[in-house]
């Protein structure tokens, strides 16, 4: 299982990577313009976004059994097609956040729902939504859960780190590891720019230079080795830092077992036939991420696409996914309009008042049982 799935993780797991936001000076070498944009991206502090990623295909086929097929015919169903929106402004001084993560699912069973969130200094709401086919008591829906994480950590006997809600720390840890995963992959043969009125970009993106990180079907076992025995080991030690550490709250020498597993002799053959054996289990149609620069160098603009096919032999199971995701920047370094607000008392739910209302619920439905 290791071979087939492992390293087909890594190569969605490098998608991941790449498209982390914050990934350019007069129209530079490519490379060179990719990279240093996360320099320029650090330095917003303050802009309005909107990503959206879309399942454009999905297709699960193999031995199953009539129940397992049923089921996974319905998951399919569902998520083929389905888009994932995510719009807000941020600013950092005084520091406030609003997003609106949109969910949409279509299919027999179509479900959409938005969620939106408010960051402010060390607090975090969230609005309940009102979701089909989940009970949630209509006192509740539209009210905003109040997370205090510093309040959370003393429950859980923990120490809160008041930089794991900044958005800038996240940001300058994106850029690390972004520059360092682009810094193991040949210029010449992954890189190159595109004519801004070839790249297909919105009306409203303005931009100088756009440059283009892909994977061809022909070089997808090589690809998939550097990162695997190059650059992972370097996104590692990046997460070794002390202060990333303790913004994404790893324990001690959680990192340390599985830089040690990965790199023992039993791993590295494990890796070493897999790889070799790769174009059995992962084909890679597309994989193509182009990023705009605009003319203050800020990467104002990204649109990502994938098209693969994962092969399990062993279990007779073949995974289909064609995805495109979008991510866009606009009015970086302006005064930002927050249309959600810092919201009022009686909008508020504490985590506490929210449990009793959900046990409220549950009690009722065991009684009417």
């Amino acid at each position: 299982m290791f071979k087939k799935w492992g390293l087909s993780a890594a190569a969605m797991l490098l998608t991941a990577a790449v498209i982390l936001p914050g990934c350019g000076n007069k129209e530079a070498a490519p490379k060179e313009a990719l990279q240093s944009t996360g320099a320029k991206a650090l330095a917003m502090t303050s802009y309005a976004m909107k990503s959206k990623v879309t399942i454009n295909d999905l297709t699960i086929t193999g031995d199953a059994s009539d129940e397992q097929a049923s089921t996974t015919g319905q998951v399919v169903s569902m998520l083929k097609g389905a888009e994932i929106t995510v719009e807000g402004v941020h600013q950092a001084d005084p520091m406030q956040t609003e997003l609106t993560l949109g969910l949409n699912l279509k299919g027999s069973m179509s479900i959409s729902f938005s969620l939106p969130m408010i960051m402010t200094g060390e607090i975090l709401y969230i609005q309940v939504p009102s979701i089909p086919f989940l009970p949630i008591p209509e006192t509740l829906v539209g009210k905003y859960v109040k997370i205090d994480p510093k309040e959370l950590a003393e429950q859980q006997g923990t120490e809160f780190n008041a930089n794991s809600l900044k958005p800038e720390d996240a940001q300058k840890l994106s850029n690390e590891l972004l520059n360092a995963l682009l810094g193991e992959y040949d210029q010449e043969k992954y890189f190159k720019n595109v004519d801004p009125k070839d790249a297909g970009l919105p009306e409203d993106v303005k931009a100088k230079q756009v440059v283009r990180f892909q994977v061809a079907p022909d070089n997808v076992k090589e690809a998939v080795t550097i990162f695997v025995n190059q650059a992972l080991p370097k996104l590692m030690e990046i997460l070794e830092k002390d202060e990333y550490k303790d913004m994404l709250q790893l324990e001690e020498g959680q990192l340390g077992e599985l830089k040690e597993q990965l790199q023992s002799e039993e791993s590295k053959a494990k890796l070493d036939e897999s790889l070799a054996d790769l174009d059995k289990y992962l084909k890679l149609d597309q994989f193509e991420l182009n990023t705009a620069i605009d003319k203050n160098d800020y990467p104002v603009y990204q649109d990502f696409k994938t098209k693969l096919t994962v092969n399990d032999p062993e279990q007779g199971m073949n995974v289909g996914l064609q995805l495109t995701a979008t991510n866009q920047y606009s009015k970086i370094g302006e005064k930002q309009t927050f249309t959600l607000g810092i919201p009022k008392d009686e909008e508020v739910v504490t985590m506490e008042e929210l449990q009793q209302q959900f046990g409220a619920l549950s009690s009722l439905g065991t009684t009417v049982n």
